[in-house]
């Protein structure tokens, strides 16, 4: 089986085609480029360069949130597209999770976050399930830092806790002034999520379906129009 996967719910620009044993081709990057003019060239240049005709995909994976709320919807409304065009499945994988596959193998917590402006984070908890997959540990969330990080340290009982993500330069004061030592950081290139990852995630998937009308974007909490809309309706001042 061969997959394409997308990436396009942060910053980061990520495409892959992935088969069951090999990567065939993964392009990634992490530039203030506008995804919806992009991601389809990318989309075209990796299918050539691996020789993939759109027929020969058996599916979809793609990166449905939380992030950019622009990010998110480009990639899940093309990924729902091409999927339904081809009458293939297509896979949600949630954002976070794509970041923490990058330290599978790692013996404590594995903490994905994003920035959520105001204080807050996206965030989950994973554990590692030996060098192919995580588990999360507690349910993503958009959360204050300072209340998550002593929720940490009690879920992670003394064992270390590895932050992920490039958000995580912005709190990296914060943390270390909760955790010490216990929190540790990786190396910039363990910060960016990779397409390969979520196609690994979605080949394991196939076969329990993915239905492209189905599939939404978990953004974990209400644009911003929307919440502001919904407190003036709860208000009275907007009419039905």
């Amino acid at each position: 089986m061969r997959v394409l996967a997308i990436d396009t719910s942060n910053l980061v620009l990520s495409v892959a085609v992935v088969e069951e044993e090999r990567v065939l081709a993964e392009m990634t990057t992490n530039q203030q480029k506008n995804h919806s003019v992009r991601l389809m060239d990318c989309v075209s240049e990796l299918l050539d360069a691996t020789g993939t005709a759109p027929e020969e995909l058996s599916g979809f994976g793609v990166a449905n949130g939380p992030g950019s709320y622009t990010g998110v919807r480009i990639g899940v409304a093309s990924a729902k597209s091409m999927a339904w065009s081809l009458n293939v499945p297509v896979i949600g994988v949630s954002s976070l999770e794509v970041i923490a596959m990058n330290a599978t193998g790692f013996s404590g917590l594995i903490v994905p976050l994003f920035d959520a402006r105001r204080g807050q984070v996206y965030t989950g908890c994973y554990c590692s399930e030996g060098m192919e997959a995580v588990r999360a540990q507690s349910t993503e969330q958009i959360i204050l830092l300072r209340e998550w990080l002593p929720l940490l340290r009690d879920l992670a009982q003394g064992e270390p806790i590895l932050f992920l993500g490039e958000d995580v330069r912005l709190h990296r004061e914060t943390i270390v002034q909760e955790l010490g030592d216990q929190a540790q950081f990786a190396s910039p290139a363990f910060n960016h999520p990779r397409a390969a990852h979520i196609g690994y995630v979605a080949l394991r998937k196939l076969q329990e379906g993915g239905n492209a009308h189905e599939l939404v974007p978990e953004y974990l909490q209400l644009a911003e129009a929307e919440a502001k809309w919904l407190a003036q309706k709860q208000a009275g001042a907007v009419k039905e």
